[in-house]
Formats: C-alpha cells, sequence, structure tokens
C-alpha cells in the first residue's frame, strides 16, 4: 500500500477519466468485414466491367477507415486522474504516448469553472490565475457532472473538521 504523504489518507474525491469508445473489439471486427466486403465487391464487379483503377480506390477505402478506427482506439489510451485528500488536489494526465504530467495544486484556491449554458460545457480549475482545462474528451454532460462533484468535494474538504457531522439543537 502506497503510504507517500499525498496517498496518507483515504481521498475526499478519486477519479479516472478515460474516452468512451462504444465500439468493442468484436464490433470493429465486424464493421471492417462489412465494409471491405462491400468495397472490395463493388471493386471487383468493376474491374470485371474493365474499370481496374476503380477497385484499387475500393481497397483504399477500406485501409483509411481501418486506419481511421485505429486512430480513434489509440485515442483511448489517454487518462486523467484527479484526487482530492486531506492536502492536495493532484491532477494526473496521461497522453496517448503514455507521457505523465502532474499538478499539485492546493484546494483552498481552487475555482471550478464550467460553461454551463455553453453546449461544449469547457470545464476548468483555476489555481493563482491559471486555468487547467479538464475532461476534454468528455462529452458536455459528463463535464458538467464532473464540475458538480469536483465543487462538492472542495466544499466538503474547506469545512472545519467535523462541521455538519452534528445534529443541530436548540439551547
Amino acid at each position: 500500500m502506497d503510504q507517500s504523504p499525498n496517498h496518507s489518507r483515504a481521498p475526499i474525491f478519486d477519479i479516472e477519466l478515460k474516452p468512451y469508445r462504444s465500439l468493442g473489439p468484436r464490433g470493429f471486427a465486424i464493421l471492417i468485414g462489412v465494409v471491405a466486403l462491400g468495397n472490395l465487391g463493388a471493386g471487383l464487379a468493376f474491374w470485371l466491367l474493365g474499370a481496374w483503377p476503380v477497385f484499387a480506390f475500393c481497397a483504399l477505402d477500406v485501409l483509411l477507415v481501418w486506419l481511421a478506427f485505429k486512430y480513434s482506439y489509440r485515442q483511448q489510451r489517454a487518462r486523467e486522474f484527479i484526487r482530492l485528500d486531506d492536502s492536495t488536489l493532484e491532477i494526473r494526465r496521461v497522453d496517448i504516448q503514455g507521457q505523465e504530467t502532474v499538478w499539485r495544486l492546493q484546494p483552498y484556491w481552487l475555482r471550478i469553472e464550467c460553461d454551463a449554458e455553453d453546449e461544449s460545457a469547457n470545464l476548468r480549475i483555476w489555481s493563482h490565475g491559471r486555468a487547467l482545462p479538464l475532461g476534454t474528451f468528455l462529452s458536455p454532460d459528463e463535464r458538467r457532472h464532473l464540475a458538480d462533484g469536483l465543487r462538492e468535494a472542495l466544499w466538503r474538504w474547506r469545512q472545519p473538521q467535523g462541521a455538519g457531522l452534528r445534529p443541530l439543537t436548540e439551547a
């Protein structure tokens, strides 16, 4: 178990963000098979009619669809980890090449901004006049939900020890 200072206690907020891909490996294989059969079948028909260059374009079309999906699946390797503990908000971002960037921010100074009225709902976390975008690969609704969760976690972090844990009694 990691006993480093940043992970000494249970986190107040801890989430892993990753891009969503609705088409799994089996669906991808079926889709490429259908695209290949359709395009190469049409290309073969043109070849038999004497228009053989069309076959090359049909094969190129299959290759381009395959490359586009491979690029999309490569994008899925991107990750963001957000963890708020008793002293730090840590944001760890891993890009598609596996390069990791870490930001450690003091939670007291943070401000969460999410363009709720805007269709894009861009989410940014502000500290000392600098903004850091979060969840750029998430849908607008997911970014709004993340912003609400972060705001609540920061609100809980800022409360005095034990505040809100005892029922109020009238004297």
